[in-house]
C-alpha cells in the first residue's frame, strides 16, 4: 500500500470517486423518484392527499432539474472544502469563550435539521456496512482514528447537501413529506453503491483487501438482508436493516434458474426476521457501540457501567426543577380547560427540552454527567420526531425525559443493559400506539389515557428509579390484557371466539388422551378407536363448551360412545344381534347429529358412517373380540366421570401433531390460518413464542396485505390472535405463526424498537460532532 504523499493522493482519489459516483447517479435517481411519484398519483387516496401528491409531481416537473443541479454543486463544494468547512452556528450552545447565546431557534430551522437527520439515518441504515468498511480503509490510508466531522464521505454531509439543495430549488416541506419514502430509499441505495465502488477501488489498490470479503459481494436491490456482521468495534457490531445482497464466490456452488428462485423464496426472510427475532442481541450490540463511542470522548464514562455514580446535588435539584417546568409547559391543553385545543407542536416541544438541557449541563459537575444529559436528550429527540407516534402521545413521552435522565444518572445500567424497565416501558408503549389516529380509532384514545396515567405515576415518585418503572410496566401489561379482552370493541369478540377455539381444542385433546387410556386394554376395533379419538372427542368438546361439562347433552354423547363400542364388539347370541339391529337407526342418527354439531360436511359424515357400518358388520360375523358386560359397565362408569380424569389443561399442547385442522372454527369474524409459510427453524419457533400483545405487524394473507395487532396469546402461547383495524380476527397455531414469520408473510411494523432506533440516531449525531457531549 502507498505511504506518505501517495496516501494523500489515494485518499483524495477515493473522495473524488465517491462524489463522482453520486453525481453520475443523480439523473437516474431523479427519474426514478419522478416515475414513482407519478405512479403514486394514480393510487386512490383522500382528496387532500391527492392534492399534495399532485403538487409534489408538478414541483418535480418544474424544479427537479434545479434540485439535481444544486445537489451536484453542493457535493463538489463539500469535496473541495472537505472536513474543514466551518460548522454552522448552533443557537443555544456555548461559544468558544464559554458564553451562552439564548436565542430562540425558528421552527423552520429545527424542522430542516430533523429532515436532514432522518435522511442521514436512512442512508446509514442502508449503507452502514459499506460505510464502516470504507471508514476503516480511509483510517488506514490517512493514519487517523476517525473521519473529520464534515468529511464528504459521511452520510450526514450528503443528507444536508440534498436537503439544502431541495429548499434552494424552491420545494416546500409538504413536497418533501409526500416524497420522503422515495427520497430515502433512492439516496440510501445511491450512497450504498457509491461506497461500494470506492471500497472496490481501494481494494484494487491494496488497502485492507480482507474485511469479511464483503467487497466481493455482488449487491442487488430487494435481495435478502445479510446476517449481522461478526466484526467488533465501532460500526460493525450490529445488524443493519434494509440492505440486500447475493453472495457469490467462485469456489462456492450457486443455484441457477428456478432452483435459485426457490431457494430465494424459502430463505428470503430468514436472515431479516432472524435478526429481528434476535432483538435483544441486536439491541445489546447497539448499546455496546454507544458506550464505546462515548468512552472515546469521555473515558470516565466506562466506569459508570461497573460503579454506581452519585449524581451531584445541584444536578438532582436541576432535574427536579426541569421536570416541574416541562410538566407545566407541556401540559395537555385539555387539562388546562381547552377541550378542542391542539397539542403543543413538536418543534416547540423540542425547543423547550433543548433549553432545559442547556440549564442542566450548567448544573452538571462532571463530564460524565454532561455526557449523560446529552445522550438522554438525543434519545428523546429521536423519540419525539417519530412520525408514527400520535402528537398527543409525544407530549407524554417528552414528560418522561427527566424521570429517565434521573434514572440514567443514578443507575448506569440504563446504558449497559437492554432489559432496563425504563427502556422496556418506552418500547412497549410505543409499539402499541405506533400509527394510531385517536380521532378515527377509539383504541388510540384509551391507550393514550393509560400512557398519561403511567407518566403521571412516574413523575409522582421521582426517587424510586427502576422500581417505579418496573411497577408501571407490569401494570401496562395487565392493562393490555384486560383492554383487548374486555374493552376494545375491535378485538373483544375475536378474543372470545379464539378462547372458545382454545377451550374446544384443549378439551378435545384432553378427551382424546383419556379415551386412549381408557381403551388401551379393551378389545375395540381400530376403526372405532380412530372415530372416537379423531371425531367423537371433538364432538364431546363442543358439547362441553356450549352446554357444560356435566350437562345432559354431554352425558348423552358419552352414552353414544359407550353404545358404539358395545355395538362393535362381537355379537354371538341372537338376542345381542337383535338388540343391535333394534337400536342401530337411533345410534346412527345420534352419531350424525354429533358430527353435524361440529360443522362436519354431509360427505364426510357419510364416509365415517360407512366405515362404522363396516365395523358393525364385522361384529355380526364374530370376527372381533367380545367385551364382557362387566367391562362395559366399568367403561360406562368411567365415561360418566370422564371430566374428573382429564389431564391438566396446562399440560396440553395444541400443536399439529394432535390437531391438524382448525378450519371448522372459521367464521365471518374469525379466520383460521391453516396453510402458507415455510418450514420454521428453531429460532423462528422461539421468536413466535416471544411476540408481545399490543404489537403491530403487516400480514400478507389471502391476497391482502394489511396491518394487524397481536391482541391475545393462549395458554403456553400455543394460539395467537391478531386483529385488523376493522375488527376481523386472524388466528394462528404456534407452528403456523412461526412459518409465516419465517417466510416474511408476517413482518413487524417496526424493524427495531423505539429505543434502539433512538440510540442509532444519537450515535449518528455524536459521531458527527463528538464535542456535543461536553459542550
Amino acid at each position: 500500500m502507498a505511504t506518505g504523499a501517495a496516501s494523500i493522493v489515494l485518499a483524495a482519489q477515493a473522495r473524488r470517486a465517491y462524489v463522482d459516483n453520486l453525481v453520475k447517479g443523480l439523473p437516474a435517481l431523479f427519474a426514478t423518484i419522478d416515475d414513482a411519484a407519478r405512479t403514486l398519483l394514480t393510487k386512490v387516496a383522500e382528496p387532500p392527499v391527492v392534492l399534495q401528491r399532485r403538487e409534489a409531481v408538478e414541483a418535480l416537473n418544474q424544479k427537479g432539474r434545479a434540485w439535481t443541479a444544486a445537489t451536484e454543486k453542493g457535493l463538489h463544494d463539500a469535496a473541495s472544502s472537505n472536513g474543514v468547512r466551518a460548522e454552522p452556528p448552533r443557537s443555544g450552545h456555548g461559544s468558544s469563550s464559554g458564553g451562552l447565546d439564548f436565542t430562540l431557534v425558528e421552527d423552520s430551522t429545527i424542522e430542516g435539521e430533523i429532515v436532514s437527520s432522518r435522511l442521514a439515518l436512512a442512508i446509514m441504515d442502508r449503507a452502514s456496512w459499506e460505510f464502516s468498511d470504507l471508514r476503516s480503509r480511509m483510517a488506514t490510508i490517512e493514519g487517523s482514528d476517525e473521519l473529520a466531522a464534515h468529511d464528504v464521505l459521511r452520510p450526514h454531509v450528503l443528507a444536508r447537501t440534498v436537503t439544502t439543495a431541495w429548499h434552494a430549488a424552491g420545494f416546500s416541506n409538504d413536497n418533501w413529506r409526500v416524497l420522503q419514502p422515495l427520497i430515502h430509499d433512492e439516496f440510501g441505495h445511491l450512497a450504498e453503491e457509491a461506497y461500494h465502488e470506492v471500497n472496490r477501488l481501494l481494494v484494487e489498490r491494496g488497502v485492507l483487501a480482507e474485511i469479511d470479503l464483503r467487497p466481493f459481494i455482488r449487491r442487488s436491490r430487494g435481495g435478502a438482508v445479510p446476517p449481522p456482521s461478526s466484526r467488533s468495534g465501532l460500526g460493525g457490531g450490529d445488524s443493519v436493516q434494509g440492505t440486500g445482497f447475493h453472495a457469490e464466490r467462485t469456489s462456492t456452488f450457486a443455484p441457477t434458474g428456478a432452483a435459485r428462485d426457490a431457494v430465494s423464496q424459502e430463505t428470503r426472510m430468514q436472515t431479516r426476521t432472524g435478526s429481528i427475532g434476535r432483538g435483544a442481541t441486536q439491541a445489546e450490540a447497539v448499546l455496546g457501540r454507544l458506550n464505546r463511542l462515548i468512552w472515546r470522548q469521555i473515558p470516565d464514562f466506562a466506569a459508570t457501567t461497573v460503579e454506581h455514580p452519585q449524581g451531584s446535588q445541584a444536578l438532582a435539584a436541576a432535574i427536579g426543577q426541569a421536570q416541574q417546568g416541562i410538566a407545566q409547559r407541556l401540559a395537555a391543553p385539555q387539562e388546562a380547560g381547552h377541550e378542542h385545543a391542539l397539542p403543543i407542536s413538536t418543534p416547540a416541544m423540542l425547543e423547550e427540552l433543548h433549553q432545559r438541557k442547556i440549564a442542566l449541563k450548567q448544573a452538571a459537575a462532571t463530564p460524565v454527567e454532561r455526557a449523560t444529559i446529552e445522550v438522554v436528550a438525543l434519545l428523546f429527540q429521536s423519540l419525539l420526531t417519530e412520525e408514527r407516534l400520535p402528537a398527543t402521545v409525544r407530549v407524554w413521552f417528552a414528560r418522561l425525559q427527566m424521570p429517565v435522565l434521573r434514572v440514567a444518572v443514578g443507575e448506569p445500567d440504563f446504558f449497559a443493559t437492554v432489559d432496563h424497565p425504563a427502556r422496556r416501558l418506552i418500547d412497549r408503549m410505543g409499539a402499541c400506539v405506533m400509527g394510531f389516529d385517536a380521532s378515527l380509532n377509539p383504541v388510540g384514545a384509551q391507550l393514550e389515557l393509560e400512557i398519561k396515567r403511567i407518566v403521571q405515576v412516574v413523575e409522582a415518585y421521582p426517587d424510586t428509579g427502576r422500581r417505579v418503572f418496573q411497577t408501571v410496566l407490569n401494570e401496562f401489561e395487565e392493562f393490555l390484557e384486560n383492554f383487548f379482552r374486555n374493552e376494545n370493541e375491535a378485538s373483544r369478540k375475536g378474543i372470545s371466539l379464539a378462547q372458545q377455539v382454545e377451550q374446544r381444542e384443549t378439551l378435545a385433546i384432553q378427551y382424546t388422551i383419556e379415551l386412549r387410556k381408557m381403551l388401551s386394554e379393551m378389545p375395540v376395533q381400530d376403526g372405532i378407536r380412530e372415530f372416537l379419538f379423531h371425531v367423537w372427542a371433538d364432538v364431546l368438546a363442543v358439547a362441553a363448551v356450549k352446554e357444560g361439562l356435566q350437562s345432559d347433552a354431554t352425558r348423552a354423547l358419552k352414552k353414544v360412545a359407550a353404545d358404539l363400542i358395545w355395538s362393535a364388539s362381537a355379537k354371538v347370541t341372537r338376542e345381542d344381534r337383535a338388540a343391535v339391529i333394534r337400536q342401530l337407526p337411533q345410534l346412527l342418527k345420534a352419531l350424525r347429529d354429533g358430527m353435524q354439531s361440529v360443522g362436519m360436511s354431509a360427505q364426510k359424515q357419510d364416509e365415517h358412517v360407512q366405515r362404522l357400518n363396516d365395523s358393525l358388520a364385522a361384529a355380526f360375523t364374530a370376527k372381533v373380540a367380545t367385551i364382557s358386560s362387566e367391562r362395559m359397565a366399568e367403561l360406562q362408569a368411567r365415561l360418566e366421570t370422564l371430566e374428573e380424569l382429564l389431564p391438566d389443561a396446562d399440560d396440553v399442547e395444541i400443536d399439529e401433531s394432535m390437531v391438524l385442522d382448525l378450519s371448522g372454527h372459521e367464521s365471518s369474524e374469525l379466520e383460521i390460518v391453516g396453510e402458507g409459510g415455510s418450514m420454521p427453524t428453531a429460532e423462528m419457533m422461539a421468536w413466535a413464542r416471544e411476540l408481545q400483545v399490543g404489537t403491530w405487524y403487516m400480514l400478507d394473507y389471502r391476497n391482502r396485505n394489511e396491518p394487524v395487532q397481536l391482541a391475545w396469546r393462549g395458554m403456553r402461547h400455543q394460539l395467537a390472535l391478531f386483529v385488523t383495524q376493522q375488527g376481523r380476527g386472524v388466528l394462528f397455531q404456534q407452528n403456523r405463526l412461526a412459518s409465516f414469520l419465517q417466510a416474511g408473510l408476517l413482518v413487524p411494523a417496526q424493524d427495531e424498537t423505539l429505543t434502539v432506533k433512538a440510540t442509532r440516531s444519537a450515535m449518528a449525531k455524536i459521531d458527527a460532532d463528538p464535542r456535543r457531549l461536553e459542550n
